[in-house]
């Protein structure tokens, strides 16, 4: 009898373990995977959008489906593609979203093992938590509101209601509130068995391709902080691209203020310092480019490698210190020219051109950077006997077709 007793106590001490650990079980060779989601639709941008967490690696792999247009799904704890896959083509053939997910649960042996929640064209809601969840150790379960799900198990208690309140009380894109839901969802005590990974996917009919949002951290102890870090980046990029442009149509005051938003939403974006102080440098403040460049460097030293683009900061002590033009390519030297032009220095870029080309003088971009410096003077005759020169060394030069195109359509 004792021996009865505590086998059976080593038992349910494995499934247990299995259950709060994240391991496959080695009861019924089953992964037993804690996640929380949020799935909502925006009637204003027409996008859909997932945010997921889970103390496993990946989560964004296996529990996001998005077809802008037609819906989303989100499949969590024992994961199936299938609700994904059916439940499309229940709402390509005029199905409503519970249809779409209940025919699936009617075919599958364990959905009493799924959390599934979806959301139609339109908006509409429908979510289901399989039956057997709530053996597993803490909260399981999901919540509907106007267009959207959050849903969860082995959770602290008051996870969900916290994501729901969040979601509906929450300002910004889609994006942002999907994320501060999912984080209002850790603070309040999240899975109870810890964090590894987190995904946030946005899609929309009206997205352009670089609009699109997939963000994963698919292995971190922070996976919350990092994914944050991730869509700053993404609205830090944008803001740094509206602020150029607005600098160069001549708002300062607007690009000053997008720029002022930017520079803390990359912050650790080395690869978009080259971007950043060129924003400053189209603003005449070349103190801050520099600084810019150096923290760049500091924080890698292959940054170097971009150096040669800023030659026109040759004269500043910290830029003379590192640049070495025996060292510059016919690119490095081409880099700096595009620079010069975009900062609208035709005399240096032109005088810079020309020299470069004497030193390359069958360099058809070279040709071409010549054209768009002389255009800078509106000198058309010139800049299409570059253009032609350019196209005569180098027939595949798209930029230099393309621009002489221009300037014939226009004369």
């Amino acid at each position: 009898m004792k021996l009865k007793i505590a086998l059976h106590l080593l038992f349910c001490g494995i499934v247990q373990l299995c259950m709060s650990q994240n391991l496959p079980s080695l009861v019924t060779d089953r992964n037993i995977n804690s996640t929380f989601s949020i799935i909502a639709y925006d009637k204003a941008t027409q996008e859909w959008g997932i945010a997921v967490a889970t103390n496993n690696i990946y989560v964004g792999s296996s529990t996001i489906y998005i077809e802008p247009g037609l819906g989303a799904f989100s499949v969590i704890a024992e994961t199936e593609p299938l609700y994904a896959v059916n439940g499309f083509k229940q709402l390509q053939q005029g199905k409503t979203i519970e249809q779409a997910i209940v025919s699936t649960v009617s075919t599958d042996s364990l959905a009493d093992y799924r959390q599934v929640a979806g959301i139609d064209a339109k908006g509409h809601v429908y979510a289901m938590t399989g039956s057997s969840l709530k053996y597993w150790k803490g909260k399981a379960g999901h919540l509907t509101g106007e267009s959207f799900v959050v849903m969860g198990n082995q959770l602290a208690d008051n996870v969900l209601t916290s994501m729901a309140e969040t979601f509906r009380t929450s300002q910004g894109t889609l994006a942002e509130r999907l994320l501060q839901s999912l984080i209002a969802g850790q603070k309040a005590g999240g899975q109870i068995n810890g964090k590894q990974s987190a995904a946030l996917v946005v899609k929309g009919e009206k997205n352009e391709w670089f609009n699109q949002i997939d963000l994963r951290v698919d292995h971190s102890v922070q996976p919350f902080e990092d994914l944050q870090k991730l869509l700053n980046y993404h609205y830090g990029r944008i803001r740094l691209n509206q602020a150029m442009f607005a600098i160069r149509t001549k708002n300062i005051a607007r690009g000053k203020l997008l720029l002022s938003q930017a520079e803390p939403m990359i912050e650790g974006w080395n690869g978009m310092y080259g971007k950043l102080a060129k924003a400053y440098l189209l603003l005449n403040d070349e103190k801050k480019a520099i600084s810019i460049i150096s923290k760049a460097i500091k924080e890698n030293p292959y940054w170097k490698e971009n150096l040669p683009a800023f030659y026109c900061l040759r004269h500043a002590p910290e830029i003379k210190l590192l640049l070495d033009e025996t060292t510059f390519t016919l690119a490095d030297w081409n880099n700096a020219i595009s620079i010069l032009i975009d900062l609208q220095k035709s005399a240096e870029s032109i005088d810079l051109g020309q020299k470069i080309l004497k030193q390359y003088p069958k360099s058809s971009y070279t040709n071409y950077l010549l054209a768009k410096a002389v255009l800078l003077n509106q000198n058309k005759s010139s800049a299409k006997s570059y253009l032609e020169k350019a196209i005569q060394l180098d027939k595949a030069n798209a930029d230099a077709q393309r621009l002489l195109t221009q300037l014939k359509g226009a004369s």
